[in-house]
Order: structure tokens, then C-alpha cells, then sequence
């Protein structure tokens, strides 16, 4: 057993854990502003990275100007979700609605092949590729970069929500939407601006890891559904269960794979994430609603 290994384990772990974080908090959006699971949010991520590719790798762009263009760029694609087919769908039903965006992930999907092609792609690391060492753990300044803007970002998103009228009408809307509609609040926009964040967000995770995976046109997937996985595991639709189910979820993983076996990665966390469920099914921080008749 690779005992003395735990403590690198953990830095991958918590690595990974902080991107599915940032996935899950863009399911956690769409879910509390609309009802629906995005299931666009994992191509959220491979067009981030992709973009961000192009613009620099074959654009020449400087890497911070592409790192932004491409966050703005999958942000209008997430509002061109919401305004075009789900806001004119002549069919409100959810599961419908939910179809619309498994539709919008394989054409999404296909594009990036058509566009990028089958490889994959990396970006450069951010501070270059020499580790620091930590307690018998090699810690990348890749993954420095990752946990700060993570924590940046959950910072902004919480001064957003609790300190501005803006977050504090989304919230509103999201908790009663026809009520926030008679005091004059656009839910309209309020929702197009979810799906803006929710982009945002999934382009930001895909940009900070694509420089230790890669990424190809179909990667967006995987990390959409452990994402996904994760925001379950935390309590679907609580902002502070997406966060602590993204990090549980890598974490969990990522000792799973180096104490057992990387061939079981993936089903060893998905796995472990049924037997919470078991155990818990509203998750860790959700709260099963019932409702009487």
C-alpha cells in the first residue's frame, strides 16, 4: 500500500475536487434559477479550454487577454442557450427543457470535433512547471493557481449573492419567481444572467485544467457529469454542497485510484457517491422537501 503516498494523493485530489467544485456551482446556478439540469455545463468546460487554445496557440494572443476573451465567449454561448431554444421551447416541461440541453451538449460536441478536431490539446502552466515541495508532496504552481482563483471566485460569487441588489434579486427569483415578478424583478434576464455565469464558470474550469490533462473535444463530458456527481453528492441546489461535494468527490477519487487502482478512478467515486446517497439521498447539505396535497 502507497501510505506514504496520501499526502500527494490529497494535493490531486483537492486539485481536481476544486474544478469539479466549479462545475457543480454552474449546475447549482441553472437548478436554483430554472429548475432544469444544464447538461451543456460539461461542454461549458471544453469550450473554455478550446477557445482559449486557439486564441493563443494559433491567434497569438497573450494568454491573459485569451483567458478572458474566452470566459466572455462561453458566457454569451450559455445566454444563447437560455434565449434561443430552451426560452422558445413551445414545451415548459422540465424533462423536455432537459432534453434541449442534452441536445445543445451533442451538438456542442460535434462542433468541437469539426472545429478542433480528435487530439488533444494543453495549454502552458501558469508559473511555470517546477513543483514545490510540501510535506512529501509535489505541489505544482498550476495547482497554486487553481486553488486561488477557485477561492477568488468564491469569494466574488459570495459578495455577489449576499452584498449587491443584483445577486440579492437572482436569489429572490430563484426562491420565488412569480413573486419576484409582481415587485418588478426581470426574471427574464435574471435567468439569462444565470446561464451567463453558469458559461463562465465552466470555461474557468476548463482553462485551469486543461494545462495537467489536456483537453480534447469530448473530455467536456466526464468532467461535466463528475461536476454533476459532485453537486449530487453535496446537496443538488446548495451553493456551499457544490462546493464541499466537488472537493469530496476528487479527493475520494484520487485516493481511490492511488490506493487501489487508476483503472477504478472513475467508478470508485461514483461508487462511493451511491453510498452517500444510500445513506443520505438529499445529499449533504440538501433538505428533502415535501409537499402536501
Amino acid at each position: 500500500m502507497s501510505w506514504h503516498l496520501i499526502p500527494q494523493f490529497l494535493v490531486s485530489g483537492i486539485t481536481n475536487g476544486s474544478i469539479y467544485a466549479l462545475i457543480a456551482l454552474g449546475f447549482c446556478l441553472i437548478q436554483n434559477a430554472t429548475g432544469i439540469v444544464n447538461f451543456a455545463q460539461g461542454d461549458f468546460v471544453m469550450l473554455g479550454a478550446m477557445i482559449t487554445i486557439s486564441l493563443y496557440q494559433v491567434a497569438k494572443f497573450p494568454l491573459p487577454l485569451a483567458f478572458i476573451i474566452a470566459i466572455l465567449s462561453v458566457a454569451l454561448v450559455g445566454v444563447a442557450l437560455q434565449q434561443g431554444p430552451i426560452r422558445h421551447s413551445r414545451n415548459r416541461d422540465i424533462l423536455t427543457l432537459v432534453m434541449i440541453t442534452i441536445g445543445a451538449s451533442i451538438t456542442f460536441r460535434g462542433a468541437g470535433m469539426l472545429v478542433w478536431g480528435k487530439n488533444s490539446r494543453i495549454l502552458p502552466a501558469l508559473g511555470g512547471d517546477t513543483p514545490i515541495l510540501f510535506l512529501d508532496a509535489a505541489i505544482l504552481p498550476q495547482t497554486l493557481w487553481i486553488l486561488g482563483l477557485c477561492l477568488v471566485v468564491l469569494g466574488m460569487l459570495y459578495v455577489f449573492f449576499h452584498r449587491t441588489l443584483l445577486g440579492k434579486a437572482m436569489r429572490a427569483a430563484a426562491d420565488n419567481p412569480y413573486g419576484a415578478a409582481l415587485i418588478g424583478i426581470s426574471v427574464r434576464r435574471l435567468v439569462a444572467l444565470a446561464f451567463a455565469l453558469s458559461g463562465a464558470l465552466g470555461a474557468l474550469a476548463g482553462i485551469l485544467i486543461t494545462p495537467i490533462t489536456s483537453m480534447s473535444y469530448e473530455d467536456g463530458l466526464m468532467l461535466g457529469l463528475k461536476g454533476f456527481a459532485g453537486a449530487i453528492l453535496g446537496g443538488y441546489g446548495s451553493t456551499l454542497g457544490a462546493v464541499v461535494g466537488g472537493l469530496l468527490l476528487g479527493i475520494l477519487e484520487s485516493l481511490g485510484a492511488g490506493l487501489i487502482s487508476s483503472s477504478y478512478k472513475d467508478a470508485i467515486a461514483f461508487v462511493v457517491l451511491l453510498g452517500i446517497l444510500f445513506l443520505k439521498p438529499a445529499g449533504l447539505f440538501g433538505s428533502i422537501q415535501v409537499r402536501r396535497l
